[in-house]
């Protein structure tokens, strides 16, 4: 008779549970949950700071200079999530421009829908900008899918369709969008409670400061949890992520998915700045400067994102102020107006890419990292 074998037992360790989509947005490693909580309350800090800080400057301002200030947390809004994606995670994206579009065109058909039927209140514009985040997330899911599968030049292909083709279908869809002419909604103004000699724009530089403060504690943590440790995983090597056990697919969409949102508050809080909506202002154009922005703010950093939104709105303001300064022949003054912001983008790109390849975020740490190590140096 043969002896029965005893049945084999199993001595591997047992596979961790997943972490919840939730957990994987909290920084710091798991179980650091000391660690989670000391830099979630840093970045509170930090954004309660700042806030106090530029809504003192807006109480200091004049109006344009208020609106110019909105505008900057708009393309904030917009720089911190694109970042995110080409700097924190290696996807080169060229349609983020459209993707403003997307959230500027949802606010304008809610608040032009509600105002046709009397609808009023101040819920009316948190809810536009939520549906504008939520349709730009499902833009940003859809071209993610296909964005997942490319690499390189052909996602870039991709995305440049996507800038130059949801402009052209609100020239299309005139009865929908109104064509080049756009759509007008009513303008947002202030609370009674702050008064009635309130500037707008400073309430407006007050709302739009809200929702970059918002983007910004959000991508921080993003960026010190353990999603965005997988994000650089990925960007760095796709092969190693894979024997790490990364979803690779997966964290490439779920990065430009989290960037399309923000493009899309972004737009929705441009669009509430103007309360104007037209495909002029979303052009191919825009998304080249989004790029350009993030790369010589310094690719990768939040930091960086908030010297490119300054960028952005100093740059796209230089034509004007040349021709109010100088009296200059009207058909120079065109040519000016469409082509310097740009010819000046492209220049102060390769000068800061020479001098500076980390941007000028990098060439801010460099420089504090050697005053330190120069005080620090004995003298003889």
């Amino acid at each position: 008779m043969t002896a029965t074998q005893p049945p084999e037992v199993s001595t591997a360790a047992p596979r961790p549970a997943a972490p919840s989509p939730l957990r994987r947005l909290l920084p710091g490693p798991p179980g650091a949950a000391g660690a989670r909580g000391s830099t979630l309350l840093r970045h509170l800090v930090l954004a309660v700071l700042a806030g106090t800080a530029v809504v003192l400057l807006t109480n200091q301002l004049p109006p344009y200079q208020n609106l110019q200030v909105a505008r900057v947390c708009a393309f904030l809004c917009v720089t911190a999530g694109y970042t995110v994606l080409v700097g924190l995670n290696g996807q080169l994206s060229l349609g983020h421009g459209a993707l403003m579009a997307t959230g500027a065109y949802t606010v304008a058909l809610v608040q032009q829908g509600l105002d046709e039927r009397g609808v009023q209140g101040r819920w009316i514009l948190p809810l536009s900008l939520l549906l504008a985040v939520v349709v730009t997330a499902v833009a940003g899911l859809v071209i993610g899918l296909a964005a997942a599968r490319l690499r390189g030049p052909y996602l870039a292909g991709v995305t440049l369709a996507v800038a130059t083709l949801v402009p052209a279908i609100a020239t299309i869809f005139t009865d929908v969008f109104n064509g080049d002419q756009g759509l007008r909604f009513p303008m947002e103004t202030p609370p009674a409670f702050l008064g009635a000699y309130f500037q707008p724009e400073r309430w407006l530089a007050w709302v739009a400061l809200l929702a970059a403060l918002l983007t910004m504690l959000l991508m921080a943590n993003l960026v010190r949890s353990r999603l965005g440790r997988s994000l650089r995983a990925v960007r760095d090597d796709e092969v190693a992520a894979r024997l790490a056990g990364i979803h690779v697919a997966r964290n490439q969409v779920l990065a430009f998915v989290v960037s399309a949102a923000c493009a899309g508050l972004g737009g929705g809080v441009y669009a509430v700045l103007t309360a104007t909506v037209a495909p002029g202002k979303f052009s191919l154009d825009l998304s080249l400067f989004l790029l350009m922005a993030i790369v010589i703010g310094g690719l990768g950093s939040l930091a960086g994102a908030v010297w490119g939104a300054v960028l952005l709105v100093a740059l796209q303001d230089l034509p004007s102020l040349i021709t109010e300064t100088f009296t200059l022949p009207s058909g120079l003054a065109q040519r000016l107006e469409g082509n310097l912001a740009l010819a000046v983008f492209g220049l102060i790109l390769i000068v800061v890419m020479l001098a500076a390849p980390g941007g000028l975020q990098g060439a801010a740490r460099t420089l504090t990292a050697r005053l330190r190590a120069g005080r620090r140096t004995p003298r003889p």
